[in-house]
């Protein structure tokens, strides 16, 4: 495993938080012409625009008193938020918007490692494309785009506080059932190891549809990315995640999860692969299945995880400022992690 070849103080840690955001934004967002706009902290509980996740997390809700029985959720995410901005917006194809997205996700169980918190923060993007675009050559495109700006974003970082490189110049692909028939036996989490440790970068294509085995890698809600296109045979998904091999940790680390996002065909799809086909009728699956949102791209990039891998911190809770069990508090304390 990698010794931070620095140590940094804490005023020293979060000038150089502000300095790796800012590089890898105004990197990220030249590359692939991107917009920021404001975006929102809640949203109306029936309006569609909640990401589900995994369809078990509880989202943190209130109602507003003087707007009567409306009851608003803090987003999971953008995903679907984001689509529907984009056609307000008129932004057009080859182009997109990025935000910052804060979210709390009070039922987080990892929170006990050092890589998990409540408190969640991303950029979230979005990009207009071509329907001819549906397909996993743009796809990949757009992901080498993303790791480009992590390593320019990593470089920038070493070069301005003596810490030593070790991301893979390049990033690998590798479908998620390809990576089951490359280590069977092991959890989906041991496979994701193995192959981080192998290639130190991948991309995991397809998560969310069944593998071969009948179980899924990981979930994926219904309505915003595609995990069940054919993209060739015996293989499925438009969508993934960007893993990298974590060399403080010694483990894989994921630091996205993006994909092209459903059409109103998948959509139908996937709500009745998931038995949700009553979502169709919340007000965003309407406008989709309408015509009236544009085809796009898009996915979210942790800021504390980027922040936490190329600072080659041991807790993420040394990047963000949330809440720990007193335990885990006392344990950093003894290791000398200094916690925001």
């Amino acid at each position: 495993m990698l010794s931070p070849s620095v140590n940094l103080t804490l005023i020293q840690t979060e000038r150089a938080i502000l300095d790796l955001k800012r590089h890898f934004e105004d990197t990220l967002t030249s590359a692939m012409r991107l917009h920021r706009v404001s975006a929102p902290m809640f949203v109306a509980a029936d309006s569609g625009l909640q990401d589900d996740l995994n369809g078990i997390e509880r989202p943190v809700a209130f109602s507003v008193p003087a707007i009567g029985a409306t009851r608003f959720e803090i987003v999971h995410s953008l995903a679907k938020w984001k689509r529907m901005a984009l056609a307000r917006y008129g932004i057009p194809q080859g182009e997109g918007l990025y935000t910052d997205m804060n979210a709390l996700r009070p039922d987080e169980e990892s929170i006990s490692t050092a890589i998990h918190s409540v408190y969640v923060d991303q950029w979230d993007w979005e990009r207009v494309m071509l329907p001819d675009q549906r397909n996993l050559d743009f796809l990949k495109s757009t992901v080498e785009t993303i790791y480009n700006a992590i390593l320019s974003t990593e470089h920038h970082i070493c070069s301005r506080y003596g810490l030593q490189k070790f991301l893979p110049q390049k990033i690998n692909f590798i479908h998620s059932e390809e990576l089951l028939e490359k280590y069977p036996g092991k959890t989906a989490k041991e496979r994701e190891n193995a192959i981080c440790k192998e290639y130190g970068a991948v991309f995991l294509i397809g998560i969310g549809g069944p593998l071969q085995d009948g179980k899924i890698h990981d979930g994926r809600a219904p309505d915003y990315d595609d995990w069940t296109t054919e993209t060739a045979p015996d293989r499925h998904g438009l969508n993934g995640d960007i893993l990298v091999f974590n060399p403080v940790l010694g483990t894989s680390f994921e630091l996205s999860s993006m994909g092209i996002r459903v059409s109103p065909e998948i959509l139908e799809k996937q709500l009745k692969v998931r038995g949700c086909e009553h979502r169709g009728r919340l007000p965003w699956h309407q406008a989709l299945l309408a015509g009236k949102l544009p085809q796009t791209i898009g996915g979210g990039i942790g800021q504390s995880r980027l922040s936490m891998l190329l600072l080659q911190k041991r807790h993420i809770g040394e990047v963000q400022v949330s809440v720990w069990p007193e335990e885990m508090l006392k344990k950093c304390e003894a290791e000398g992690i200094q916690i925001l």
